[in-house]
This record gives structure tokens, C-alpha cells and sequence, in this order.
């Protein structure tokens, strides 16, 4: 688990989903969130499959594909899986391979669900963010 600390907390308030909450959320969810590493080639999210994970990427770069088309490239500060952490059993609408070695803090949904419910405002912020990003694709 990440330390409130560690620089978890700076990544995280560099990406646009959380950029606007406060230090003080940005601190609880860092502490909430597991750092995970795939290795070049790996699939961290398969299309059609379940998920209940949502990822930033810190290190590294991974494609983005829907059936054999690539949609995106993402690298740090990027995100994915968003929906996974709303949804009541989720199915990746896309498939995320790393490109490279990936490494990703992830949270999960039954963590993420008691934060929003804990924190309105930060809940809204990430919320009306998701909103916005609702016709892109997504893992």
C-alpha cells in the first residue's frame, strides 16, 4: 500500500480526474491505492472481462485497443478502468497492453465506493471529470 507520503500523492494530483481535490483527499486515496507492475507484452485489462480496478499509469507506456484496433497510447499520468470502480459487474470495454514495463497504482471499487460516500465534494469533482471523458474509449 502506498504511504500518504510517498510520491503517490504527487502523481496523483497530476492527473486530471483528481487534479482538483484537496491535499488532504489526494493523501487518503494514495494511501488506499496498490502499486502493480506488467511486464512488456502483458495485458493489464482484457476486453470483455470483468474489472473492479482502476489505473494510473506512473512509469511506462501501454496501448489501448478495441477488437484488434488500437485507440490510444497512454503513458504517465494517464488513466484507465474508471468505470470499473461504478459499475456493478463491469466489463472491460477494452483491451490495455503494455508496451513497455508498466508500472500502475491501482484502486478498487470497494475502496473507492466508501471514499466518494465519505468526501462529497471530492466526489463531484472526480464525478463531473468522468462525465466528460464518457464517449472516449475506455478499459
Amino acid at each position: 500500500m502506498a504511504s500518504p507520503s510517498t510520491p503517490a500523492v504527487e502523481v496523483l494530483a497530476q492527473v486530471p480526474l483528481l487534479a482538483g481535490l484537496k491535499p488532504r483527499d489526494l493523501k487518503r486515496l494514495a494511501s488506499a491505492m496498490k502499486e502493480r507492475t506488467f511486464a512488456a507484452g502483458s495485458k493489464a485489462t482484457v476486453e470483455g472481462e470483468g474489472g473492479v480496478g482502476f489505473f494510473i499509469v506512473v512509469d511506462g507506456t501501454a496501448t489501448v485497443s478495441v477488437g484488434d484496433t488500437v485507440v490510444n497510447e497512454l503513458g504517465p499520468g494517464d488513466w484507465f478502468g474508471e468505470k470499473a470502480l461504478l459499475s456493478v459487474d463491469h466489463k472491460r470495454t477494452a483491451t490495455v497492453t503494455a508496451t513497455s514495463d508498466l508500472r500502475c497504482l491501482i484502486m478498487t471499487a470497494w475502496v473507492f465506493r466508501p471514499f466518494l460516500e465519505a468526501n462529497p465534494d471530492a466526489s463531484w469533482q472526480i464525478l463531473s471529470t468522468m462525465a466528460l471523458r464518457a464517449d472516449e474509449p475506455a478499459s
